[in-house]
């Protein structure tokens, strides 16, 4: 049984264990969620989606070895064990080519499969439920569950002929915004009927079984439904247990397998103990964790505006602006707001497109001089306590170095440490 297993099963006894998946490439988000998991001895879970990371390079320019081999840089940097790492695929399928026939998506599909198992990836989500050039404008239940099992024989075959045999868990289900985050603001939400969780067991069970993947079919440990969670660019929809209480009854009796909750950023404390406690064993988590670094960047900004002459000030704010200004394809379609207002969701919207920015060149020059200016010396006291009051506090009581990296470590990690809370920590 692996790892993921004997979580999923000791949450379904009602032990309060769960995992949250981080789905980030930054660096600087991936070396906190590292510190979380080496200060808590506990298992890391980090997932790469589809259009991140693939057999073309995404737009990390990444291949999943290159991400694996990144990871696990990372990792050996800061002392932890490999063997605590569990690595992801999230929204595994034909999305980044949906423009293209059935036929031609799925054949690229199954490349990323194979290159995301090939890689090591044990944890895989099998998305199959976008519509494809020429398919129906509705894509039919069973087609999505045909496709899945489709990409799962796959995966199967890619990690016997790789490792000799298969020790991947999968997770089915798909009913959440597309990768990426919605494109406009949401109104209302409403939770997953149990008739619709049995309809997607029961086609993806026969589809399986069809493709001869029986054994597949026991490592099928998550179920992506929607429990009620979600965020655009200015508002949180709050996790309601009272609401989802028909999902955990029917979630009980359903052997080896719990929910995955996906967009469960900026969730409360107590929703996320509740998620957990109410079979919601995956919690996935990523733009919060890069809006949290964009905080942090932005503070140690304003910090540098009030120490260094303006000649020599990195100015980040305005630069990566700049670029996302003149390079919008990430933000434009989801930010459809009057022109007055697009620098605020620019900046500061939940949905955080920024993070796709951080990597460019120029902005990560912007960052290093940021870090470089002050470096130099510790940073005043009273700008510490105005611009990031609870790293303030870290200091004044030697827990933390007053350095730039360390501070926006540390900011990261007021996030991480919350799904810590839920997942490993509950009393």
């Amino acid at each position: 049984m692996t790892i993921l297993q004997q979580l999923i099963a000791a949450n379904k006894r009602g032990e309060k264990q769960g995992i949250y998946a981080v789905c980030s490439a930054h660096p600087l988000v991936l070396e906190a969620a590292i510190l979380q998991a080496k200060q808590d001895n506990s298992y890391l879970l980090i997932e790469a989606t589809a259009n991140q990371v693939n057999q073309f390079g995404g737009y990390t320019g990444m291949l999943p070895a290159d991400f694996m081999a990144f990871i696990e840089q990372l990792a050996t940097k800061q002392e932890f064990a490999i063997d605590k790492l569990i690595l992801g695929g999230d929204h595994l399928g034909p999305v980044c080519w949906c423009d293209e026939s059935a036929e031609s998506a799925m054949q690229k599909a199954e490349q990323l499969i194979a290159s995301y198992v090939g890689a090591g990836f044990k944890k895989i989500h099998l998305d199959t439920s976008m519509r494809c050039a020429d398919d129906e404008l509705i894509l039919a239940d069973e087609t999505v569950a045909t496709r899945a099992a489709q990409l799962c024989a796959v995966a199967e075959q890619t990690a016997l002929d790789t490792f000799g045999r298969s020790d991947l868990v999968y997770v089915i289900g798909t009913e959440v915004p597309p990768p990426g985050g919605a494109d406009e603001q949401i109104d209302t939400l409403a939770v997953t009927e149990t008739d619709h969780v049995a309809s997607t067991l029961a086609l993806h069970h026969d589809a399986f079984l069809q493709q001869g993947l029986s054994s597949a079919w026991q490592r099928v440990v998550g179920l992506v439904v929607q429990p009620g969670v979600e965020f655009d660019n200015t508002q949180v929809f709050d996790y309601d247990s009272a609401k989802a209480q028909q999902l955990k009854q029917y979630i009980k009796a359903v052997d080896g397998i719990a929910f995955e909750a996906h967009s469960t950023d900026y969730q409360t404390p107590i929703a996320y103990q509740q998620l957990v406690n109410d079979h919601f064993a995956i919690l996935k988590v990523g733009p919060e964790l890069t809006f949290a670094l964009r905080e942090a960047l932005f503070a140690l900004s304003h910090i540098e505006d009030a120490l260094i002459d303006t000649e020599q000030c990195s100015h980040i704010r305005t630069v990566i602006d700049a670029d996302m200004q003149q390079f919008p394809k990430n933000w434009q379609r989801f930010y459809q707001v009057d022109k007055s207002v697009q620098q605020l969701y620019r900046r500061f919207s939940f949905s955080d497109r920024i993070r796709y920015y951080w990597g460019q060149q120029g902005n990560q020059a912007a960052v290093d001089k940021l870090f470089s200016n002050l470096q130099k010396q510790p940073i005043p006291l009273p700008l510490l306590s105005q611009y990031m009051p609870l790293q303030y506090l870290a200091v004044r009581n030697n827990t933390l170095q007053n350095s730039p990296k360390s501070l926006v470590l540390h900011h990261i990690m007021q996030v991480t440490s919350r799904y810590a809370d839920a997942c490993f920590k509950q009393q």
